[in-house]
């Protein structure tokens, strides 16, 4: 799809003509064939191909080409819940901006509202920087809801033992229940865990863009108002940001495999005190089921009682012994 944007917003577009020479801002999403030589006709600069911007070398993602530059990044979206990393290109010249995406970017929809509401004076370059911008406070959005999962994840990995705790022991969660909350909240560190290396390379890539262009900006009509300055600072804040979380994402995933070492240490205990619990009353058992001859409790009246009455004893034992110890 293409869309057309001049200084005083979008420009209506000719189906099957020429574009207007009053666009500035050249917009494709998931362009056709058809569509991209009508770009490269208008502006005079080649549109590459998705498998050109998903090149991951810095010399094809940033270079010079005939008439301004060539850019392209990875991007993070949210596309029915789940993100995905997809590429994002930017051809710019002293006349034109083309943007070439092959995803819904939010950042994209927020520029073309502020170029409309503008005063009708930008240029390529501020549409570029205008972008730029609103792609940084994207990210940093999806950086603040990622802090705030990562918040309600700790609140339930460090009060999972105690939302029982008030109630009767018969009352406590079974296993099974536990063994799933547990693996629902792995799963929850895995997906932030995947998302913020998506996020990580969204802006590795804009703070590679950002020196580059400021660096190339002869002949572009670049502002000097040290917006691109603001721009690298901002980064800069952001990475600093991704990576106090990503820390906190290890935090949380090595205390969720903590909890479930506990879990596991409680299975083999159980395990333990049945097994201990079971070896007397066998031994009594096995011991009176021999087949001597002289065996003086086969004469007595009671015996059998007795022999019952001595296994539930060496079986009650150990657990009244566990218990006041405290391994249940």
């Amino acid at each position: 799809m293409l869309s057309l944007h001049g200084p005083d917003g979008a420009v209506a577009l000719d189906l099957g003509g020429p574009i207007s020479g009053n666009a500035v801002w050249l917009d494709l999403n998931d362009p056709s064939s058809e569509e991209a030589a009508a770009v490269e006709a208008a502006t005079g600069l080649r549109v590459p191909s998705r498998a050109a911007l998903s090149e991951v070398e810095s010399s094809s993602r940033l270079r010079r080409v005939k008439g301004g530059l060539s850019l392209s990044t990875p991007m993070i979206t949210f596309e029915r819940s789940e993100s995905q990393l997809k590429p994002l290109g930017f051809l710019l010249s002293k006349d034109h901006l083309v943007t070439i995406r092959f995803h819904e970017l939010r950042a994209v929809d927020s520029a073309q509202k502020r170029i409309a509401d503008g005063d009708g004076s930008v240029s390529p370059s501020e549409i570029f920087l205008v972008i730029l911008e609103e792609l940084v406070d994207s990210l940093a959005d999806a950086l603040e809801d990622m802090a705030s999962e990562l918040d309600q994840l700790s609140t339930r990995i460090f009060d999972f033992d105690l939302r029982g705790a008030n109630r009767r022991r018969m009352e406590s969660p079974p296993p099974r229940r536990r063994d799933l909350a547990l693996r629902r909240i792995l799963r929850g560190i895995s997906n932030r865990g995947k998302v913020l290396g998506k996020i990580r390379a969204s802006l590795l890539g804009l703070e590679r863009i950002v020196p580059f262009v400021s660096a190339a900006c002869d002949g572009l009509g670049l502002p000097e108002d040290g917006r691109f300055e603001t721009i690298r600072r901002d980064i800069e804040s952001l990475d600093e940001f991704e990576t106090r979380l990503a820390e906190n994402v290890q935090f949380l995933l090595d205390a969720t495999l903590g909890l479930i070492n506990i879990e596991q240490n409680n299975v083999f205990r159980v395990l333990t005190v049945v097994s201990v619990v079971g070896v007397p009353p066998t031994l009594i058992a096995s011991m009176y089921g021999m087949n001597f001859k002289h065996m003086p409790e086969l004469d007595w009246t009671y015996g059998y009682p007795y022999a019952l009455g001595l296994i539930l004893f060496s079986a009650l034992a150990p657990i009244v012994y566990f218990r006041i110890r405290g391994w249940f």
